[in-house]
């Protein structure tokens, strides 16, 4: 969540930077008022508390030199029920402002272009060339069904729309991707965890995705546990309410996961493929720093990111997202698109965001700083999103017969 403060101290600056992802002035309004009422009211509870000291203490010094005590007696019983009236209050207020703030997005960083959709993203760059083909390329749920890689068919039978099984070299491929991908990472300095696939909520809450979310997340009956929606949940928690040495950070950590979505808002996109599915497997990058690391980090996963796609020989593009685009707890997003010559666009396959402090407040992930203990800045990548990278395999590998080649930094990987 956001420091409070900001919107107490700097409104007008606040307000306009937040105005980037769709927020109305007027709510965050409401939410400064409540603040200082809550503010104001915890200051008359700490006024409360210093009189009812000193009356105490006169109190004390009277009956011990046999002087009269009813008044101060009166008005210590006064103060003691303005002060549990007063604490209702506060306990009220706090929690109405707790629950505001956890549904309040992260500020935008001051170059993160303004823009209503992904429509008014911002291209940075281009790398590698994309592949050229005498014949039509084809898709890659063609390509699937005729090389018996992917069966969408039983996947829906097994579970419903949106469910895919793979087999063959298609499950081999897969496997080998999330291998190839790990080991890359950890030749970048990434530590390399296993993580439950299952979280509670407090750790959703942590980064963001409960409250606002709920909806997207499968929720596991009876039980204070959710299905992981993306590795960064765990990764970033394992230090949730932690205060970590200076000296070891910054933490660089990786893992694969399945990953589980409903998918919420997004009926008749990508219905066909591997594109948009329930569940999908991702290897997830995580890096928790000192503030003063976070925007040099930021371009060392983006860099490590997009040189694991380079080493597929896929070609790509880096993309600044606007702020209509912008993740709930991202102050800023490069997203990483891979070209996909069957669909003849580029589709998203990574996004590398910076959080900053924002997880971390949620969170109560401190570092010891000098005298006091600092929140630390945590972010977090696809590195990368293993169904979308066998797509752009399957459609940039592909021979005129439909064969398809496998990359040379996959060879061993899977056998070959």
């Amino acid at each position: 969540m956001i420091d409070i403060k900001l919107l107490q101290n700097n409104f007008e600056e606040t307000a306009k930077k937040l105005f980037k992802k769709g927020i109305k002035s007027q709510d965050l309004v409401e939410l400064k008022d409540l603040s200082l009422d809550t503010k104001d009211l915890r200051k008359k509870l700490e006024d409360i508390s210093s009189k009812q000291n000193i009356l105490s203490k006169s109190f004390g010094n009277a009956k011990k030199n046999g002087l009269e005590t009813k008044t101060l007696e009166v008005e210590i019983n006064d103060l003691k029920e303005a002060k549990s009236s007063l604490e209702l209050s506060l306990k009220d207020k706090e929690e109405v402002l707790r629950k505001s703030l956890l549904g309040l997005a992260n500020i935008p960083d001051d170059e993160v272009p303004l823009g209503l959709s992904e429509d008014e993203n911002v291209v940075l760059c281009q790398i590698g060339e994309k592949p050229t083909f005498d014949f039509m390329p084809k898709e890659h749920w063609d390509l699937g069904e005729q090389n018996s890689w992917i069966d969408a068919k039983r996947g829906v039978k097994l579970a419903k729309t949106r469910f895919s099984a793979l087999s063959g070299i298609g499950a081999k491929l897969e496997r080998a991707l999330i291998n190839y991908m790990l080991e890359f990472n950890k030749k970048r300095g990434f530590e390399e965890w296993y993580v439950p696939f299952m979280v509670n909520s407090t750790a959703l809450e942590g980064t963001g995705n409960l409250p606002k979310f709920a909806e997207d997340l499968f929720k596991i009956e009876g039980e204070d546990l959710y299905l992981l929606p993306t590795a960064e949940v765990a990764l970033t928690n394992l230090y949730a309410d932690e205060i970590i040495q200076a000296c070891d950070l910054p933490l660089k950590l990786t893992a694969y996961t399945p990953c589980f979505r409903k998918e919420a808002g997004s009926a008749g996109r990508d219905t066909r493929g591997l594109i948009r599915q329930h569940q999908f497997d991702k290897v997830e990058l995580v890096a928790i720093t000192k503030p003063e690391q976070s925007e040099e980090m930021f371009e060392y996963m983006v860099q490590t990111a997009s040189d694991l796609l380079s080493s597929l020989g896929l070609a790509h593009q880096k993309v600044l997202l606007c702020g209509g685009d912008l993740g709930f707890s991202a102050c800023k997003t490069i997203d990483l698109e891979v070209w996909l010559p069957g669909q003849n666009k580029y589709r998203e396959i990574s996004s590398i965001s910076n959080t900053k402090s924002f997880q971390a407040r949620r969170a109560k992930i401190r570092y010891k700083n000098a005298k006091k203990n600092d929140l630390v800045h945590t972010l977090n990548g696809s590195s990368l999103a293993v169904g979308r990278t066998l797509v752009a395999i399957m459609e940039n590998y592909q021979c005129e017969n439909g064969d398809i080649e496998i990359p040379k930094v996959l060879e061993k990987y899977m056998g070959i």
